[in-house]
């Protein structure tokens, strides 16, 4: 099982992310966090690094139901989204939440959490 679905597409890496908020938004997702890389790696320890976003993505129902289901399950909440620059093309990849929920032994939260992967990888398939 992989533990992430991934894409690779042509572009500016500031374009590609403002379509990734787009497709997340379009499936219900909101940006709860954002964390830049590349920016916080050169001002903590002086090291330069490729463009490299991370976005905390929640789709606030969803999140809802798991909570409801697991009290615990906030510790693998958001779900993160990342987005890199490669070698001339844009990365974007988002966890898979069926691979980290299936450390719960709770068969209804895999479930959901493989029903939230299915409407993540709809919005990386948009990108």
């Amino acid at each position: 099982m992989s533990y992430f679905t991934a894409r690779t597409v042509e572009g500016d890496f500031d374009a590609v992310l403002d379509r990734t908020r787009a497709a997340l938004q379009k499936h219900g997702f909101g940006v709860l966090t954002e964390i830049d890389v590349q920016a916080t790696l050169k001002a903590k320890i002086g090291v330069d690094f490729r463009p490299y976003r991370i976005l905390g993505a929640c789709n606030p129902t969803m999140a809802h139901e798991a909570l409801k289901m697991e009290p615990h399950v906030g510790v693998m909440l958001p779900c993160n989204v990342v987005v890199q620059q490669t070698e001339g093309r844009v990365e974007v990849f988002a966890v898979d939440p069926a691979a980290s929920m299936s450390a719960i032994d709770n068969p209804e939260l895999l479930r959901h959490a493989q029903s939230v992967g299915e409407h993540l990888g709809a919005a990386i398939a948009e990108i």
